[in-house]
């Protein structure tokens, strides 16, 4: 030990591989002791039911890049990681001692993320530290040594003991697993395959402001690849700080998936243009992603509401930076009595987006709590919420109108059910051509990626309804 430094200081970890091959981090980074208790703070909030990213919120700083990327880890593989820690003490330990076990396990299976690639010596290593300085752990470290390093010694049998179970295997609770067995007979593994994948970042290009060539070449000016995936989408190969690209003040651009970027054109095709411009209403809005494509693709008053005044006020920044405007409105889309008349002066719509709250089971990857937060009961119950609002809006819409009806969800019932049941009530209720069932897809980079709606990108639900003329 060299003079001056604790025990804990030290002992610094000990990098595989991979991520002796990352560049150095300007900053030095805390120890991995003090991330892995992190890690597991924010893994017993989400255990919890708090969301990922307000628990990343109680997190300093100066550490919540880190830990963001070594929570996501865990939630993509915490299947499996319980499932080991169920072997390795089949009493659950204490709630502290239970997270930061599933953590280092997690971690340990995580060997393909460079982001985080430790050696497993080293994350138990770090992991019994992690133990020994907090109050919550200290009397359980010689039990974490002692699972931990069992693991070590029986890592390639324990794996082996977990062949049939599904949860293990695909790392998602089992109801959800089986709702996806139901739904997509055929698919269903590659769904949860790519929902344990990476989400790239994906930008649209506001055609307002400049054009896909010109920001790619803007990219590419500043040693940063993109991929065009016509007519607004650019795929990054490599993640970057979204406030340090290029025009980012002026509105070049904003983020957002490329199966999200299919709703704004999809309603607005095909919509007669009249003398006025069009008057579309964007129910559930925030943070404004399709409000603000809306505006990009067309001279049209949008009114985007949603019930969250803070999710409100992200509307109307995103808008500010992008240089658009909009009507935006505080109010509960299901309950247009209160709105309707005083705001809107009772004018019927020429379009309605209806992106509808649900499960958000097609959008994992970039949300990788979310399958340990929902629950089964929450599809039925959300589906419900969907059809309330369908039925409030419907009304609203004009003759020759159409509503785009969608969700970021891949669930049957939250989608094509839902939009059946709603033809079967209502006559006047035209399905067009639509996506209907996007499901999400993570595949390798290349540069002329398909315009077929099968790139790189989210799952999704669209159904384009018109109300027919009497």
């Amino acid at each position: 030990m060299k003079p001056g430094l604790t025990k804990g200081q030290a002992r610094q970890p000990k990098l595989s591989q991979a991520a002796q091959a990352m560049p150095a981090s300007p900053m030095q980074s805390p120890p991995l002791w003090q991330q892995l208790q992190a890690t597991a703070a924010v893994l017993t909030q989400v255990r919890g039911g708090r969301s990922l990213t307000p628990a990343l919120q109680s997190i300093a700083p100066q550490l919540r890049p880190g830990i963001q990327a070594l929570s996501f880890a865990v939630l993509r593989h915490l299947g499996t990681a319980e499932s080991l820690r169920r072997s390795l003490a089949h009493k659950a330990p204490p709630p502290a001692v239970d997270a930061l076990l599933c953590v280092v396990l997690a971690l340990a299976c995580a060997s393909g993320d460079e982001a985080v690639a430790y050696e497993a010596h080293t994350l138990v290593d770090q992991a019994v530290e992690a133990g020994k300085r907090h109050s919550s752990t200290l009397r359980q470290a010689a039990f974490i040594n002692a699972c931990l390093r069992r693991y070590l010694r029986e890592r390639q049998a324990l794996h082996a003991g977990l062949a049939k179970d599904l949860v293990a295997q695909w790392n998602h609770p089992l109801w959800w697993i089986q709702r996806l067995q139901q739904d997509h007979p055929q698919q269903w593994q590659s769904i949860l395959a790519a929902n344990n994948a990476k989400a790239p970042l994906m930008l649209r290009i506001n055609p307002r402001k400049t054009s896909l060539t010109q920001y790619q070449s803007a990219l590419e000016a500043i040693n940063l690849v993109a991929f065009a995936a016509p007519p607004q989408a650019l795929q990054l190969q490599h993640a970057a700080a979204v406030t340090q690209l290029p025009g980012y003040a002026q509105g070049h651009f904003s983020v957002q998936d490329a199966a999200a970027q299919k709703a704004a054109p999809l309603l607005l095709q095909g919509l007669a243009h009249g003398a006025q411009p069009l008057r579309i209403l964007d129910a559930c809005a925030a943070p404004g992603g399709k409000t603000a494509h809306l505006l990009e693709l067309a001279d049209c008053q949008v009114t985007a509401l949603d019930i969250d005044p803070e999710r409100c006020q992200r509307i109307h920044e995103n808008l500010a930076r992008l240089g658009l405007q909009a009507g935006v409105l505080v109010a509960d889309a299901a309950q247009p009595a209160a709105w309707w008349s005083s705001q809107c002066q009772s004018q019927l719509f020429d379009a309605i987006l209806l992106d509808a709250p649900c499960t958000a089971s097609g959008i994992v990857r970039r949300h990788p709590d979310v399958r340990w937060l929902r629950r089964a009961s929450d599809v039925e119950q959300l589906a419900a919420v969907q059809a309330r609002l369908l039925a409030a809006l419907w009304p609203l819409l004009a003759p020759g109108g159409r509503l785009l009806y969608c969700t970021c969800s891949v669930f049957r019932s939250e989608g094509e059910q839902q939009v059946q049941t709603f033809l079967a009530h209502n006559t006047q209720a035209l399905l067009l051509p639509s996506p209907g069932h996007l499901l999400p897809q993570s595949g390798a980079l290349s540069p002329e990626l398909p315009d077929n709606g099968q790139c790189d990108q989210d799952g999704f639900f669209y159904a384009l309804l018109e109300k027919r003329i009497a």
